[in-house]
């Protein structure tokens, strides 16, 4: 029987502003767009909402401007069942804003991002003081890379001493000191970040990923002290790297793809919350690339991530035989 994981996020709010476009315009060219959304976003708010729409008790600390987009999010991820009470706002700084340009063609979408970090780089250490006594209350800790470097290093190493699982997913890709690396428990990379942080490419063909590739970045990671390392591959699936060897995950398929942005936090999200409950890695895995699937099918961040009900049903769909689907009754 699985449980309902308490989850901690401390992570980043960013307004997405989406212009789509049949192409992206060249150096010095303008081109007409197809359609502008706006949407609430970042990556840590994306994966408390993915993380609490799977049934997990979620915590976000973070931080907003005083402005009408900074009250939009914290209402989203409040609607979302996230508690938001450690979320504080800069009186002087606007909050964070993602500039993203969609190219959408028959063939499917991809995207260019241009983050504005806004009052996300204004959080002190001093904004989460409050967890050196608190971090022991949760399951897992989840942090990206849209705050502070001191911040996500400090929380850390709380939940390390606290003997509390930290999932760390380096984007956008910066450098990883080795206090950081030595308290991740777990490294989720996508194949661009993974190659950048390693220094060694990740290469793709028409049979998919170079295993050589991963396997020699798998090893890079290994040596900085990584012991569970989770890339993602995009239409290629992803894999798990550890003593047990490297673990393939299959790309669950779509028939169609709206809008990729928040694929990623929907699937670390999806992962924490599943070995958070229970599951066994390789489980957890499968249930975090489907949670991803629905996800690219919707417009927007916040938006397109699904329910452990949505979930459930695209398991039974496509004949999972893996977990049974009806365990994620009690995430619900």
């Amino acid at each position: 029987m699985l449980k309902k994981p308490r989850i901690l996020v401390v992570g980043s709010f960013m307004m997405d502003l989406i212009a789509s476009a049949e192409r992206a315009p060249n150096a010095g060219e303008t081109v007409i767009g197809k359609k502008f959304t706006t949407a609430p976003g970042g990556k840590g708010v994306n994966q408390a909402v993915q993380c609490a729409r799977l049934g997990a008790h979620v915590t976000m600390a973070g931080r907003v401007g005083d402005d009408a987009f900074g009250r939009i999010m914290t209402d989203a991820a409040r609607a979302a069942g996230v508690d938001v009470s450690h979320v504080s706002v800069d009186p002087a700084e606007s909050s964070g804003v993602g500039h993203i340009l969609l190219e959408v063609t028959e063939h499917g979408a991809q995207n260019r991002i241009t983050v504005c970090p806004g009052a996300n780089y204004t959080m002190k250490v001093e904004d989460i003081a409050w967890l050196r006594e608190e971090i022991g209350c949760y399951d897992m800790l989840m942090m990206q890379f849209e705050l502070p470097m001191e911040v996500i290093e400090t929380a850390a190493e709380w939940a390390w001493d606290a003997g509390v699982p930290v999932m760390v997913n380096p984007a956008p890709a910066a450098p990883i000191s080795p206090k950081l690396l030595s308290c991740a428990t777990y490294l989720s990379p996508n194949e661009h970040e993974a190659a950048l942080i390693a220094g060694h490419p990740i290469r793709t063909d028409a049979q998919g990923v170079c295993r050589e590739d991963v396997a020699a970045v798998a090893a890079a990671f290994r040596k900085k002290g990584v012991e569970h390392l989770i890339i993602t591959l995009g239409e290629n699936g992803s894999v798990a790297a550890g003593a047990e060897g490297i673990h393939e995950t299959p790309c669950v398929r779509m028939p169609h793809v709206a809008d990729p942005t928040a694929a990623g936090d929907s699937f670390v999200a999806a992962f924490c919350t599943g070995v958070c409950a229970g599951l066994p890695q390789g489980e957890a895995l499968a249930f975090a690339s489907h949670t991803a699937a629905i996800t690219i099918t919707r417009m927007g961040a916040i938006p397109s991530l699904p329910t452990a009900a949505e979930v459930q049903a695209l398991l039974r769909e496509r004949g999972y035989g893996g977990f049974d689907p009806a365990e994620l009754d009690a995430l619900q």
